[in-house]
């Protein structure tokens, strides 16, 4: 039973997770031979400051980097 745990910040969207379903359920089909109704799948959002990138809390990060732009 293949599980993938997706850990990804905030702000996705339905469709965006809906898409990310279906393409790792095919991905699994087609690479491992698995049954669809034995792959399950989590998408777990994480706020920005709960997140650490390049040595700083992702939301100062993006701030950061969208300051400079």
């Amino acid at each position: 039973m293949p599980y993938i745990n997706l850990q990804v910040t905030r702000g996705i969207t339905r469709d965006q997770k809906e898409q990310i379903v279906q393409q790792f359920t095919g991905t699994l089909v087609n690479v491992l031979g698995k049954k669809p109704e034995h792959i399950h799948i989590v998408i777990q959002e994480i706020d920005a400051e709960n997140w650490g990138f390049s040595g700083m809390l992702t939301d100062d990060y993006r701030k950061k980097t969208d300051s400079s732009g």
